[in-house]
């Protein structure tokens, strides 16, 4: 088990993200459940994208993937009253990190679905299209992380649903130029096409005037999410208040790395990195 979620822990470590992931500001006792709830959404991301496998193929490895979080599910005891060992570290970890926490598997199902979507979906036509693919795609992530660190209230899941969904939506806007490199587009028809952006621009790496102005509508309403949801950080105790602090600060200031490029991402990808550390711990401290 040990060997399982040090396995988990080196997925967290070795991955880029914008925001903590398993973290030092965590509580020791929750830091190798969020790694297994994260190497399991990172890998399962990773099949969705993975380059040079055909669309069927990356179908069969998620579900797979999806048989085996079936597998150490709650109720899927064998005979003996206990469950079938699990020959992937990730389920080893997984399978004791649902059954400790009593995780409802219908989070991580809902996470596979997103992941499904991402290789049979290329482009969404309204935005209510784009936010229900972050309902599923980012949403359990923060439900998780609640319900591993013992909340279970309505108001907080809210709060954590605005900024998962902003994040994830931060995320695509970074990676704008990367998504469209794969054939994918989560900017809304609906959004671009009535001012006249054109995805010949997209395909010929060009931010044309009609493209910045969509993408500062997609960031207005990004960071009104981050805004409606903002509470969340607050309304929670202990070092999961900071860990919370700094997911949100690091989403907020891609936004700001991406107006003050004009959005330009195909050639400059804004991210976060060590020197942005100390301006995000003094916001941490700081913040009202």
């Amino acid at each position: 088990m040990a060997s399982a979620y040090a396995h988990c822990e080196r997925l967290a470590r070795e991955h880029y993200e914008n925001f903590p992931v398993a973290s030092r500001l965590l509580p020791a006792v929750m830091r190798p459940h969020i790694a297994a709830i994260y190497a399991f959404a990172r890998t399962a991301d990773d099949y969705a994208d993975e380059p040079g496998r055909a669309p069927g193929e990356r179908l069969r490895l998620l579900d797979a993937w999806g048989a085996q979080l079936a597998a150490v599910g709650p109720g899927r005891e064998s005979c003996t009253g206990i469950h079938d060992s699990p020959s992937d570290p990730v389920f080893v970890a997984l399978g004791r990190t649902i059954r400790d926490c009593r995780l409802p598997l219908t989070l991580f199902e809902d996470l596979l679905s997103a992941f499904r979507q991402d290789v049979t979906t290329t482009r969404y036509t309204t935005w209510a299209g784009v936010l229900d693919y972050c309902r599923r795609s980012a949403n359990p992530v923060g439900r998780l992380v609640l319900r591993v660190a013992g909340y279970d209230d309505p108001r907080l899941d809210a709060q954590s649903d605005s900024v998962c969904t902003a994040l994830q939506l931060a995320n695509f806007w970074q990676d704008l130029g990367r998504d469209w490199a794969t054939g994918r587009l989560y900017v809304p028809s609906d959004d671009w096409m009535p001012v006249g952006a054109r995805e010949e621009d997209l395909a010929a790496g060009r931010l044309t005037p009609e493209w910045r102005g969509v993408m500062r509508v997609m960031v207005r309403r990004t960071r009104e999410l981050f805004a409606a949801g903002r509470g969340v950080c607050d309304g929670v105790s202990g070092r999961l208040r900071w860990e919370l602090r700094l997911t949100w600060l690091g989403g907020s200031r891609i936004l700001d790395a991406l107006e003050r490029a004009d959005f330009d991402v195909f050639h400059h990808r804004p991210t976060i990195g060590t020197r942005d550390i100390p301006g995000l711990i003094r916001d941490a401290v700081l913040w009202r």
